[in-house]
């Protein structure tokens, strides 16, 4: 078993703040995509299934997961990050399990490792009890200049 990283940054008043938080800007604001939970080196993203989010055979958009993994790739970095550092997804790896139709899907995101210039993360993402998507990304962290 991998030793769990240690998040000596871990800022707990802005994980706080971001609890609860709905973008509502940019395409995660027209995903409707909401934090439900944080915690150092973790978090959760769940996005309401609406019609215009469907492909032509009446399932949720392979898309749209793969922008909710994009978006929890470097979300899950911020409350572990030092104030100013830039994360940015660089690469990840998305394997699409099941057909999504209907109810919420949650995006469960962790931290796997992480370097003061790069970070790896692992993400479930479930509809209802069912895994419907796993990913695995590589995120680069940019320090703020000077």
């Amino acid at each position: 078993m991998s030793a769990v990283p240690e998040f000596p940054a871990y800022d707990p008043g802005f994980a706080a703040a971001a609890k609860g938080h709905r973008d509502t800007t940019g395409l995660p604001g027209f995903l409707g995509v909401e934090m439900s939970d944080v915690g150092p080196g973790r978090m959760r993203f769940s996005l309401e299934v609406r019609p215009e989010l469907m492909n032509p055979f009446g399932v949720l958009h392979g898309g749209v997961i793969s922008a909710l993994a994009d978006h929890a790739l470097g979300a899950v970095c911020y409350p572990v990050i030092p104030q100013g550092t830039w994360a940015a997804t660089t690469e990840y790896k998305l394997n699409l399990l099941a057909p999504v139709r209907e109810g919420t899907v949650e995006a469960e995101a962790e931290i796997v490792s992480m370097t003061m210039r790069m970070a790896v993360v692992r993400i479930d993402i479930r509809n209802g009890d069912r895994l419907v998507a796993l990913v695995q990304g590589t995120v680069v962290l940019k320090p703020p200049k000077g």
